[in-house]
């Protein structure tokens, strides 16, 4: 679906994540990660910076500069470019599965009457998605975006020239100036960093559900977990029915809640039951999740964080006075963790994970394209776009 071209203000928006556990092989570990599982522990975190610069106006050679706190470790700065051709910046899709999807949601020792609701995608239409199956954003969108489908020049970072790794001690706290050679400057002081690395773990329970225990982050606004899990397919490998299991009171799955989500838009949800609260530190996931899921299941816990607004001229105390920024700026943060249960000394667990550390690489290899019901587990993980 196209989306309206951008007018009003230059827009700038910067993501900054922090990956644990499995997460950190597919968030781009590398190295670094792959040495920390070598050594016995989990995977180093890693740290991921997200850059996008766009403007209603187009410009033929776009760039832009972003330079940073010398704490980034990331040279003077960092260059903003177009992405390749035949990129549209938008969410990829991934091939239409076959087989059977079982949904089941909510923290408790047995899942609920009335679940699992089962998706049989053999009785779909080709190319047809069950109505739902992911979660809508519409009432969490943000007054502006900053996107390529609806912006006449739009570059980004890390990109096909420059991919640079944030270090294990890069902090993100002083100043930021962007220069483009298609806007005015942009200038901002960061007071937050990056988030810490989620430490997370499972536990069975008599009844054989399995209890979700994580340390809890500061500055996190509210957390959301989900695991996928797949018995062996038999002759071929694919599995023939998967599972997929949510934190939330109500069937609310991937879409925004794999995303960013402003402090606000994480209040809503907390009051809807969709997202847990910051102060919640264990979630039980059901007995008939962990028998459906087999051996096969990854467990996936997200800490939505902060975000800095940014604007000039700031925008007035009244609201009644008009406002016509000249650009607007947004910083966001969170941090997620992957595990396996019964593999957390593998995949992040609490006594194995040393907040801060972190594996860079100069490189970061193209994500393949989600195919049939796997690739719901493997989009979910990271590991496919």
């Amino acid at each position: 679906m196209s989306q309206p071209a951008a007018s009003g203000p230059v827009r700038y928006a910067m993501d900054a994540a922090t990956m644990s556990g499995m997460g950190a092989m597919a968030g781009g570990g590398g190295l670094g990660a792959m040495m920390g599982m070598m050594r016995g522990g989990a995977p180093e975190p890693v740290r991921q910076l997200t850059l996008r610069h766009s403007a209603g106006i187009t410009a033929p050679k776009p760039q832009a500069d972003h330079f940073m706190p010398k704490g980034a470790g990331l040279g003077a700065s960092v260059r903003l470019l177009p992405p390749p051709r035949g990129e549209t910046g938008g969410e990829a899709g991934f091939e239409r599965p076959s087989g059977r999807l079982l949904l089941y949601w909510g923290c408790g020792a047995r899942a609920p009457k009335g679940q699992p609701v089962v998706i049989d995608f053999a009785k779909l239409a080709a190319g047809q998605m069950p109505p739902g199956l992911f979660m809508s954003g519409a009432d969490l969108s943000d007054d502006w975006q900053a996107i390529m489908a609806n912006s006449p020049t739009y570059t980004t970072w890390p990109n096909g020239k420059d991919r640079k790794a944030v270090p294990a001690s890069g902090s993100l706290i002083g100043a930021h100036r962007i220069a483009a050679n298609y806007s005015k400057e942009i200038n901002f002081t960061l007071g937050d960093d990056f988030m810490p690395p989620l430490q997370a773990s499972t536990s069975s329970i008599a009844g054989g559900a399995s209890q979700l225990a994580w340390g809890g982050i500061d500055k996190a606004t509210g957390y959301y977990a989900w695991a996928i899990g797949a018995k062996d397919g038999g002759r071929g490998g694919a599995p023939t029915e998967m599972v997929w299991w949510a934190s939330s009171k109500q069937q609310a799955f991937g879409g925004p809640l794999w995303d960013w989500i402003s402090p606000a838009g994480v209040r809503k949800l907390i009051a809807a039951g969709t997202v847990m609260p910051p102060e919640q530190r264990d979630c039980t996931i059901p007995a008939e999740v962990i028998k459906a899921s087999g051996e096969g299941m990854m467990v996936n816990l997200q800490a939505y964080g902060p975000q800095a607004d940014f604007a000039y001229p700031p925008r007035p105390a009244d609201a009644r006075k008009p406002w016509n920024p000249e650009w607007v700026a947004r910083v966001r943060f969170r941090s997620s963790t992957m595990l396996i249960p019964g593999m957390e000394g593998m995949a992040g667990g609490m006594d194995r994970t040393e907040p801060g550390a972190s594996g860079t690489t100069d490189t970061k290899p193209r994500k393949p394209k989600c195919k049939g019901l796997k690739g719901l587990a493997e989009r979910a993980a990271g590991l496919c776009e």
